[in-house]
């Protein structure tokens, strides 16, 4: 059994075989989608965490619910500030973690953040990489209690 869900294992198979170059444009590209994962106005959510800390350079807002199928349902908004790479990863897992289960999000190993991102981004900002995926489970296992 793969260690991640399909369709974020189909986002790592498809940055694997990107050079250094190609996969900082897909991530700029995936930067600019941001604002597609923002929580609409009438969402509602068991947990809304939108914080700065100081690992990030803006506000990060983190929503999570759980639906009635047992997935959860997460949304992301974004300070002005947040760099292009947190703002891409941010997207990766909206789309790649969708309709997951919280014991899914909770048990994923972060390995995957490197294969995507290549190692000189990874090298240069390997302190922020892991930020919004380790805010993520944070935000589901408070839901979970």
């Amino acid at each position: 059994m793969n260690a991640y869900p399909h369709q974020l294992q189909e986002i790592i198979d498809f940055y694997e075989q990107l050079s250094d170059d190609e996969k900082r444009e897909a991530l700029i590209n995936e930067a600019a989608q941001a604002e597609q994962y923002e929580p609409a106005k009438d969402e509602i959510f068991s947990l809304e965490d939108v914080r700065k800390d100081t690992e990030c350079s803006d506000t990060v807002g983190i929503f999570v619910r759980a639906a009635s199928d047992g997935t959860i349902v997460f949304r992301i908004q974004l300070g002005e500030k947040v760099q292009t790479l947190t703002r891409a990863l941010s997207v990766i897992l909206c789309r790649g973690l969708k309709d997951c289960s919280a014991e899914e999000i909770a048990g994923l190993p972060d390995a995957f953040i490197p294969r995507i991102v290549g190692s000189e981004l990874y090298r240069l900002r390997n302190r922020t990489v892991y930020y919004v995926l380790g805010r993520l489970k944070e935000a589901v296992e408070r839901v979970g209690d």
